[in-house]
């Protein structure tokens, strides 16, 4: 029997943020209908996550309590560290023969990092990334790691989102607060600011960042001032949710990886990829070398893939994908910004028996690409169980063992099994 999963959120006084939080858990429960999903809250909003455990539990056979928590936290401060491990322990003197696993929190996972990506352009409208600076704005908290992840956080949308610049700051407990950093934003000579609430749901932080961001702007009126929206309730959301809890699985706590090792001979075959962002332009060209014949679908793509594509390396077709460009294919990679896509991509290929590779969502695709390194003539390759830095980590050891022996190792650029 599938244990049963409880979302644990942070609660509000906010009406619209409950009820999103509300709509997320129904999301996700539609995504596992073979799953009993329930959302429980830290503070303010009912049930509290005991209650939910609680009730989770005594539905379930006394021979199989068994239950895993998602944290739908972004950081890891004290509510991840100490109040649900808290209840958690709570629940178990209640039930001393359950079994209660407790997942990570969200953190900075890639679909999450999509999904502001999203907000960002939907608030800059005819803005340029180049003309503007991002002011990223993050809760605060008792937790080093927990700041700290926030101003890495920054530090990747700057180093993907080609922008003037991009500041870090803070809504409660650490410096420097939202005013300073929209200060710092202005000193820097930008006359154009982009503030973005580091939030899943709307509340108390998106209304104090709204507050403070319109004071601000009001105060300086030689600098404009846009906001972005909150992450909210979205399929990148409640992917990583789902993924979450798919971890948790007792088969995924087994050494080793769950997925079968094979070698595709792919040469003179066809491959589709449906997706011309940075994602495909890492994987096509180890493909090629494969002797693939790939065909790209997608409305825009990198320029790498734009020359590829008019050197006659791929063929690409320059629209929306369509359920036809998987007739023929015998190996698929979804790897577009919208899951929405990569899901209808990965249904179709299912139906054709055709492996397909989901880069947003590993466990709904039926393949997963390893961490490879080339060495003495032969492809080393790791497949973990999801966990693509030590994936990599143990590529790298690998690597560099048998390179002390004389071998020269090159490692595969972006070849992990995140997907």
């Amino acid at each position: 029997m599938t244990a049963a999963l409880v979302i644990a959120a942070h609660g509000t006084r906010d009406q619209a943020g409950e009820q999103v939080a509300r709509a997320l858990a129904n999301r996700v429960a539609a995504l596992l209908p073979d799953v009993d999903v329930s959302v429980g809250f830290v503070e303010i909003s009912e049930p509290s996550i005991p209650d939910a455990l609680t009730a989770a539990l005594s539905l379930r056979d006394p021979d199989d309590l068994h239950a895993v928590v998602v944290p739908l936290m972004l950081g890891t401060g004290n509510h991840v560290r100490l109040d649900i491990p808290e209840f958690i322990d709570e629940v178990v003197e209640q039930f001393p023969g359950a079994r209660i696993d407790y997942a990570p929190h969200l953190g900075p996972d890639p679909a999450l990092f999509r999904a502001v990506v999203r907000r960002i352009d939907e608030a800059m409208d005819d803005w340029k990334r180049e003309d503007t600076t991002l002011v990223l704005v993050g809760r605060g908290a008792l937790v080093p790691e927990a700041n700290a992840d926030h101003v890495r956080l920054a530090r990747m949308h700057f180093e993907q989102g080609r922008w003037r610049n991009v500041t870090p700051c803070f809504l409660q407990v650490t410096e420097p607060r939202l005013p300073e950093g929209l200060d710092r934003a202005r000193d820097q000579g930008t006359k154009q600011i982009l503030v973005i609430g580091h939030w899943l749901f709307p509340g108390r932080m998106r209304s104090w960042t709204s507050d403070q961001a319109h004071a601000w702007a009001d105060a300086n009126p030689g600098t404009h001032v846009r906001i972005g929206d909150v992450i909210g309730e979205c399929d990148e959301l409640a992917g990583v949710v789902i993924q979450r809890f798919r971890d948790m699985r007792p088969d995924h706590s087994l050494e080793g990886s769950p997925a079968y090792m094979s070698g595709l001979l792919l040469e003179d075959r066809k491959v589709l990829v449906v997706g011309g962002g940075h994602v495909t332009q890492r994987r096509i060209p180890t493909l090629l070398e494969a002797g693939a014949k790939v065909e790209l679908v997608s409305p825009t793509a990198t320029t790498k893939l734009t020359h590829l594509a008019k050197t006659g390396q791929i063929v690409w077709h320059r629209r929306p994908f369509e359920d036809s460009d998987l007739d023929g294919a015998w190996y698929v990679q979804a790897t577009a910004d919208d899951p929405r896509v990569n899901r209808r991509v990965a249904d179709g290929a299912e139906a054709r028996h055709t492996f397909c590779v989901r880069a947003d969502d590993a466990w709904s695709g039926s393949a997963w690409t390893p961490a490879t390194a080339r060495l003495k003539g032969s492809t080393v390759a790791v497949l973990g169980n999801r966990d693509p830095m030590r994936s990599r980590a143990l590529r790298d050891e690998i690597a560099s063992k048998l390179s002390e022996d004389g071998a020269a190792g090159k490692a595969e650029e972006g070849s992990t099994d995140v997907s």
